[in-house]
């Protein structure tokens, strides 16, 4: 399932996020810092939503409410809740 995702708060506009059941199989962010980004992609690609989540929800990107990671737990959470 591939699932879009809307960021708010942050340089990046948008998540892509493909996956198999509860695993990433890949990650994709429109704008934002694209070589952190890329890493993140990289990192996530082949784990568990869940774990993931765990790891990243509640980051902040210095004085923002949110981060890219934090955005990327958020969209994770929607699309396991939708069914991914």
């Amino acid at each position: 399932m591939t699932y879009n995702y809307k960021t708010s708060g942050i340089c990046a506009k948008g998540i892509t996020v493909e996956m198999d059941g509860s695993v990433i199989r890949s990650v994709a962010f429109n704008g934002g810092c694209a070589g952190n980004l890329e890493g993140i992609s990289r990192l996530v690609e082949g784990m568990r939503a869940e774990d993931v989540v765990a790891k990243f929800k509640g980051t902040k990107c210095g004085s923002k409410a949110s981060s890219c990671p934090d955005q990327l737990a958020r969209a994770l959470e929607e699309a396991m809740a939708r069914g991914a």
